[in-house]
């Protein structure tokens, strides 16, 4: 049976990814269509979800930065959205049930109430896979999207404690010495090498001191892989050991939307139930909107940002859950909340996949703030005199700015979408700024352009090169481009959109570890 679903999972992944799909879709469709088949979901399947999305946390964790959630946009904005939505969506259930829809006609206030509290959050997993895929993890509307969700966990994690009577006794006090194992931590992580003992200690980091140390006190196991996951976020080898966990976390996510299909009894009445959610899905993409312009934000990062959380969420599931075995909702409920959220990743999906073709067409219909009012994270961008711009400032990135800036002394200009990244890179004495190279209004927000002969695209996401190879075309640039890919395809598709030299970054570590082999021992 599990052969089966492995290969219906790969057929069905590799047909959207071939139709410009995000594979997430196929794995969903392809859980609804076993479970018609007579299928359903197995302990070893349900084991490897729940910890895909340990893992997810727990490397979303390691890229967080704290202090990002004292941002005003972040706290009061995710806390803001939650209540609003949570009282619109019970105006609706409310007025569902006032015009006599059997399946709320049984449902007291606080029941319906409940049922949207269940529905304000939105999706974490497939947030984070979307902006994995499009390579925009670090882009301005990104964070703020990651943020948000940040929030939403922890709402969702004081629900569950509170509703389930778990509460942690005087033992999760030992939670608080967390902290003080940093040290130790970080010494194993400097001594786990590259391969895979650095998997291996992710996986310890994740699995046993964060979701098995919380479970253990009384606390919600997935929170405890994300704040482990914060904890070794300081470490210059945090993000390594995230990449070295990359393909793991992907397999056991596959299961993730599996199980979404295969867990469920589809039943009419809760396919029903459900097409009335899709219709208030708009109102939640909405508030987001309203909230996200309402702190300043270009039209462009609230519209991402928006589309980005424009879906219903795995944790209404868990909360519908644990509603359900106390008795506060009925089953179809459950299941209506199931297919909601299978439905509402198949709408999110494309939207994201074609988001950049989507904000073209309307951006002339919108009008952003005024530059001195704009979000300082959203703000126009001064190149000053930069005869070269390096567009990614990562390993190679940098390299090649050290490299350029011997043929152009303080000519060179580093553009990085990690705002911890950018300070490092300053501090070394680099002059980089911070900017997302993929916004399609990124050189428009540019004050000065006219002395730049090279453009460097330098980012680690082919897809981001391309996007960004795509507005540099738009604007009609006349200088010369230069980009980095991994694969002969990816190649082949940045010089078809007109890049002057692209590279093979395998290829060419070769080249220069052979130029170098000769200019030292020959």
């Amino acid at each position: 049976m599990d052969l089966v679903i492995i290969a219906v999972a790969f057929l069905s992944g590799f047909l959207m990814l071939r139709c410009h799909m995000p594979p997430l879709v196929g794995f969903l469709i392809a859980g609804f269509a076993l479970h018609a088949a007579g299928f359903t979901s197995t302990p070893i399947i349900q084991s490897l979800a729940d910890l895909g999305v340990t893992l997810l946390l727990f490397t979303i964790g390691l890229k967080l930065d704290v202090r990002s959630l004292l941002n005003k946009e972040i706290w009061f904005g995710a806390s803001l959205h939650n209540a609003m939505t949570t009282a619109l969506f019970s105006l609706c259930l409310i007025g569902f049930k006032t015009v006599g829809i059997s399946a709320f006609q049984d449902l007291a206030i606080n029941e319906l109430v409940l049922f949207a509290f269940a529905l304000s959050f939105s999706s974490t997993v497939f947030a984070i896979k979307a902006l994995q895929e499009k390579g925009e993890m670090n882009a301005t509307y990104g964070t703020l999207a990651i943020g948000v969700l940040i929030m939403q966990d922890i709402f969702a994690v004081v629900f569950l404690t509170i509703a389930s009577g778990k509460t942690p006794g005087v033992e999760a006090l030992v939670l608080f010495g967390l902290p003080f194992l940093r040290p130790l931590l970080f010494r194993f992580l400097d001594k786990a090498g590259h391969g895979e003992v650095l998997v291996l200690f992710g996986i310890f980091l994740a699995l046993v001191l964060g979701a098995g140390l919380f479970d253990a006190v009384g606390m919600k196991a997935d929170l405890g892989a994300l704040i482990v996951g914060m904890l070794m976020a300081g470490h210059p080898r945090a993000s390594e050991m995230a990449k070295s966990l990359f393909n793991v976390k992907e397999l056991f996510l596959v299961c993730f939307f599996l199980n979404i299909g295969l867990s469920e009894q589809p039943t009419m009445q809760g396919l029903m139930i459900a097409l009335l959610l899709m219709l208030l899905l708009p109102l939640k993409g909405l508030l987001y909107y309203l909230i996200f312009n309402g702190f300043r934000f270009r039209i462009r990062t609230s519209l991402f940002a928006t589309l980005t959380l424009f879906n219903y969420s795995e944790f209404g599931l868990i909360v519908g859950g644990i509603a359900y075995q106390l008795g506060m909702l009925p089953g179809s409920i459950l299941v209506a909340i199931a297919i909601a959220v299978s439905l509402s990743f198949m709408i999110s999906a494309p939207l994201n996949t074609f988001s950049h073709r989507i904000y073209s067409s309307i951006a002339q219909h919108l009008h952003d703030p005024t530059p001195e009012n704009i979000h300082q994270n959203d703000q126009l961008i001064d190149l000053g005199k930069a005869n070269v711009v390096i567009l990614g400032m990562g390993r190679i990135g940098s390299g090649a700015y050290d490299e350029m800036n011997e043929a152009y002394p303080k000519g060179v200009l580093g553009i990085e979408a990690r705002e911890d990244s950018v300070d490092k890179h300053v501090g070394e004495g680099r002059r980089v700024i911070h900017g997302d190279a993929t916004d399609p209004d990124f050189w428009s927000r540019v004050t000065s352009s006219k002395h730049i002969e090279l453009i460097l695209l330098a980012m680690p996401n082919s897809q981001a090169n391309t996007i960004a190879m795509e507005q540099i075309q738009q604007l009609g640039f006349k200088g010369k481009v230069a980009a980095i890919a991994r694969y002969a395809d990816e190649l082949e598709q940045l010089q078809e959109l007109g890049v002057d030299a692209a590279f093979n970054i395998y290829r060419e570590a070769g080249s220069g570890f052979a130029r170098h082999v000769k200019e030292q021992l020959l």
